[in-house]
This record gives C-alpha cells, sequence and structure tokens, in this order.
C-alpha cells in the first residue's frame, strides 16, 4: 500500500483529504506544523507528499526546499491559497512537482497524485541503459535525477529536469510549448505557455550561460529543441 505524507494545518481539509485518499487504498499519516513534518520526512520512506505552504514552523517552500537536499524522487504537491504565477514558480524552484490552489476539487487532487505515483514506479523500473540519456557533453541519469555537463554536477528543479529529459530526447526535434505543458503537467492541470517560458529561461542560465552554449533554442511560434551539434 502507498504512504502519503499530509502536511496541512486544517484540520478539517486534513481530514476530508485523508478520508478520499484511503477511499483510494492509500496510507495517511499526518503533521500539522512545519517541523513536525521535516522530523517525518528525515526518517521515514514516503511514496508522496502533499504540502501546504502556510504551515506553522516553517512554511512549506522551507520544507520543499530541505527536502528536495537529499531527495529529488519523492513525488511533492504543493497546496496553497494563491494563484499568482510568482507564488507557483517559487513552488516549483523550490522543487515541489505539481501545485494545486485552493479551493481545490477532491478528484482533481486524487487524479495529479496517481499521476505522480505512476511516474514515479515507470521511473524506477527502468534499466541503467534506459535512465541514461546523452546528448553533447550534457549526460543525465534519470534514476538518481543526477544531470552534468562538462563532468560538472547542475542542480534542477524537478520541473527544471523534466523539461530537460523531455527536450533532449526528442533528440533535436522541435517541441510545442503546448507538448511541454501536457507532457510536464498533463491534460488536468492549469498550465500555460507563460509558464514554459520562464522555466527554459531558468534552464538556459543553468545549462548553456555557464558553459557558454547555445543549446536550448527557440523556433519562434513552433517550440524548442536541444541542438547537440
Amino acid at each position: 500500500m502507498k504512504t502519503i505524507l499530509l502536511v496541512e494545518d486544517d484540520a478539517i481539509l486534513s481530514r476530508n483529504i485523508s478520508d478520499a485518499l484511503q477511499e483510494e487504498q492509500l496510507q495517511v499519516e499526518f503533521a500539522y506544523d512545519g517541523n513536525i513534518a521535516e522530523k517525518l520526512l528525515r526518517k521515514t520512506d514516503f511514496d508522496c507528499v502533499i504540502l501546504d505552504v502556510n504551515l506553522p514552523g516553517k512554511n512549506g517552500y522551507e520544507i520543499c526546499r530541505h527536502f528536495r537536499s537529499y531527495n529529488t524522487q519523492t513525488p511533492v504537491i504543493m497546496l496553497t491559497a494563491f494563484d499568482e504565477l510568482e507564488d507557483k514558480v517559487q513552488g516549483y524552484d523550490c522543487g515541489a512537482d505539481d501545485y494545486l490552489t485552493k479551493p481545490f476539487y477532491m478528484r482533481e487532487l486524487l487524479l495529479r497524485i496517481q499521476s505522480l505515483l505512476k511516474r514515479s514506479e515507470t521511473n524506477q523500473s527502468k534499466s541503467p541503459s534506459e535512465n541514461l540519456l546523452l546528448a553533447d557533453d550534457v549526460v543525465i541519469h534519470q534514476a538518481t535525477k543526477k544531470v552534468t555537463r562538462q563532468g560538472v554536477e547542475i542542480s534542477l528543479t524537478p520541473r527544471e529536469f523534466q523539461i530537460l529529459v523531455k527536450l533532449i530526447s526528442c533528440k533535436g526535434e522541435l517541441v510545442s510549448k503546448q507538448d511541454l505543458v501536457r507532457e510536464i503537467w498533463g491534460n488536468i492541470v492549469d498550465a500555460n505557455t507563460n509558464t514554459i517560458e520562464v522555466y527554459i529561461n531558468f534552464l538556459r542560465g543553468k545549462i548553456d550561460k555557464p558553459f557558454g552554449k547555445q543549446s536550448i533554442k527557440t523556433k519562434i511560434g513552433y517550440g524548442y529543441y536541444f541542438d547537440s551539434e
């Protein structure tokens, strides 16, 4: 049985989410403040984390950033009352895999959790050769989420990592903004092409600029591609 850590200080919402998860045969553990959440994340392996942004003790951004310093694979969904693009970018930049704005439909939360759990299982089942991607002097270890260029390790957020994997997997072919939205967020997620532009700029700042490269290219009106030549 999959185990979910639910970090939410609203007791009623926490109970409603827990009931919905248990109906889907998912086991739930609770934390009502940031400090307790960090202790649980250190001592227990979870299959997915649902993390509210506004918490007593430490906020969700702080918890997620610290969690990603030693765990890059467990999916994290952030819950927040804010719907601004800057807030979403901050959540993704801290290492969140998904972002849901309150109020939300419980069915949508369940769909996102199932999608992340399935993706996590798929990544774990791949063979070592399937987990290795190469393009120019970029090496991606999909199992460990490790990325290097010219032998230098590059720290990417989960979203940045997914976009880079998509671009490199297409071997120089164009990938539209809409395809990136569907690939990374799925059809059920309210993401737009402006969000993709933000992440492409993040990626260029980490993958290209420090190495004097221009590998991630734009074809205006069509999309993006990774030029390995």
